[in-house]
């Protein structure tokens, strides 16, 4: 943990910065003045004052314009140009900053900031406090900074920073050899004999679908997203950690109380130490997110006290008793001479103590795992079931092809999942438009460039060393000329008829949501199968599912103006928002009908 605050390390660190400059010039002035010219008066000691003050924006305004200047310089004696810029009205882009955090708050997504790329050729850079960064959503762009050219972009430093208080030093906020290190610990652990524990799957399905039942029949409507987020977090602590959280065991949420007066009669739930650690990694990342929003002066917001400490401390108290266990487990069969672990059976905890017993390190792989792996699943699975609400003709379909395949009971297989066509493309259509990850960022590790969206045929663009590269799946996932005329819509079909081979076969790389590259995401396969694996089980449970709008909290829902918009905008009945990950605000409220063959819920399954 950090000695000092977020704020006050910053402070120290960029007042040495500015400080040593300002020092130079009070000596110097000082020794020019009274020991050369021995002059002795009180108004010399103002006019030193405030030259001294004033040297310290002059000196940051120098290095500002140095570093263009050498931008501009080498920039030509690469052959490359410079993208265009956008530029705000007030000093520092303040008026720009303050646009991004509003629409970050009430617009929707993609707008602000990310709204102008089009206009300017989907590369451009911009300055806040006049820390440059560039953005794209340019294919060829995101090929070469994530592929062809992965070893000149990483992280950064900056972005390891905001997200070290979390992540630590796990897999997802490493670069170089640490990251290579990392990777390779986890990369044999993923492979098809696991992630088709389909029975685990199961287990966890046929509790939620069971809570989500009961909520139903009571007559109440069922926030699918905190129900997914806990089944997703139930089946990632047992798959990685073989410590199973069972957060489906508390109470469900009950809808906003001015629809259902039984809601404001309920008591409080207590939360246990299983529904702390849930809670806690949301509200964690919730800090990232705003860090994320501020960039570079996010410790200003955080001047005294680091925000996501108390949050640390519920996932530190939830994990460390595991951790030791697993430690301890590994120590005693070694002393026995037994072997540690079954490849076969183990967890990914398992797996990884067979390489390490660093707790720190333990720590920080297997939570990095859990996030990535509970966010992925249940951002998508609550998007696809908002959409199927939003299509009823879609779910229709998918339905069918549900019980076509497995019937109305029987338990889906890794091959019959592999058969049905239609739910990998209603999968990949909602990934499509609701990317896990909607905006993420490379950043430049030496002087390179970079194709030009504007002129592919012209100068390449210039990247200066340590330039920050935001990218977007979301607005790349949008493209019309990547897409089709028809991109802000949802359309399953695009995924099976002519249009895969138009648009999507020529050119890869628009379609990122599990990035691209070496560090393309471990688990996707996965993310596919569980993700497969819950709405089939669903389908096979209920026959129709509703939003129930009037259970939404009011702040949930979409602004009048939003209504018409062209694509997805115009249909929106809630607010899509992003902490790291998307999701709904206000929850994702639905009614559904229970599937007339009965119930499908497995017997020898143990509810909580």
């Amino acid at each position: 943990m950090p000695r000092f605050p977020p704020g006050l390390q910053f402070l120290l660190r960029h007042s040495l910065t500015a400080l040593v400059p300002a020092m130079v010039v009070w000596f110097l002035l000082r020794f020019l003045v009274f020991q050369s010219l021995h002059i002795e008066h009180w108004g010399v000691h103002v006019v030193l004052v405030l030259i001294t003050l004033l040297s310290v924006p002059s000196t940051h305004a120098i290095r500002i314009i140095y570093r263009n200047a050498r931008a501009q310089r080498a920039a030509e004696g690469a052959g490359a140009v410079l993208p265009p810029r956008l530029d705000g009205r007030l000093l520092g882009n303040r008026d720009l900053l303050q646009e991004r955090l509003e629409k970050f708050k009430n617009g929707y997504m993609g707008e602000g900031l990310w709204d102008k790329v089009d206009a300017l050729g989907h590369l451009h850079s911009i300055e806040i406090f006049w820390n440059r960064m560039y953005m794209t959503d340019d294919a060829n762009v995101l090929k070469t900074i994530l592929a062809t050219k992965f070893t000149q972009f990483e992280k950064g430093v900056t972005y390891r920073e905001m997200l070290h208080s979390v992540f630590g030093s796990g897999v997802f906020n490493v670069d170089g050899d640490l990251w290579k290190f990392h990777r390779s610990m986890t990369r044999l652990y993923f492979s098809r004999d696991r992630i088709s524990h389909f029975a685990l799957f199961n287990v966890h399905a046929d509790t939620a679908i069971s809570k989500m039942k009961e909520r139903l029949r009571a007559g109440h409507a069922v926030d699918f997203q905190d129900l997914i987020q806990r089944y997703t977090l139930d089946s990632a602590t047992e798959f990685l950690l073989g410590t199973c959280v069972h957060s489906l065991k508390s109470p469900l949420s009950l809808p906003h109380s001015h629809n259902d007066p039984t809601a404001a009669l309920q008591p409080p739930h207590p939360l246990d130490a299983d529904a702390r650690f849930s809670e806690a990694i949301m509200s964690a990342q919730r800090v990232l997110a705003t860090r994320l929003r501020l960039g570079g002066v996010w410790h200003l917001k955080e001047f005294f006290h680091d925000r996501s400490a108390e949050h640390m401390r519920v996932i530190d108290e939830f994990m460390r008793p595991i951790l030791e266990e697993a430690i301890a487990k590994r120590r005693a069969s070694e002393a026995q001479g037994k072997e540690t672990v079954d490849e076969d059976r183990g967890t990914l905890l398992d797996h990884l103590v067979q390489l390490t017993d660093d707790p720190v390190l333990l720590h920080d792989e297997t939570l990095n795992i859990l996030i990535a792996g509970r966010d992925t699943t249940a951002s998508t699975l609550t998007f696809v079931v908002y959409l199927m609400c939003l299509n009823p003709n879609a779910f229709k379909r998918l339905r069918q092809e549900v019980l076509e395949t497995c019937g109305p009971t029987e338990m889906p297989t890794f091959d019959g999942v592999k058969k049905m066509k239609y739910l990998r493309a209603v999968i990949n259509e909602t990934l499509r438009l609701y990317p896990v990850v909607p905006f993420n960022l490379r950043v430049a590790t030496r002087d390179t460039t970079i194709p030009n969206p504007k002129s592919p045929a012209g100068p390449p663009v210039f990247v200066p060393a340590n330039t920050p590269v935001a990218y977007s799946a979301f607005m790349l996932h949008r493209r019309k000329d990547y897409w089709g005329p028809d991109a802000l819509s949802f359309d399953p079909d695009r995924w099976l008829d002519e249009r895969l081979n138009k648009y999507f076969a020529p050119n890869p790389f628009i379609f990122l949501p599990f990035n691209a590259g070496p560090r393309i995401c471990l688990g996707q396969q996965f993310a596919y199968n569980e993700i497969s694996f819950f709405l089939i089980r669903l389908i096979q449970n209920v026959s129709d599912v509703q939003l129930d709008l009037s259970a939404q909290p009011p702040e949930s829902r979409p602004p009048p103006e939003w209504a018409g918009a062209e694509g997805q905008k115009g249909v929106e009945k809630i607010m899509p928002r992003c902490l790291l990950t998307l999701y709904l605000e206000g929850g994702l409220w639905v009614r559904m009908t229970e599937a007339e063959t009965g119930s499908c819920l497995s017997t020898d399954t143990k509810h909580g």
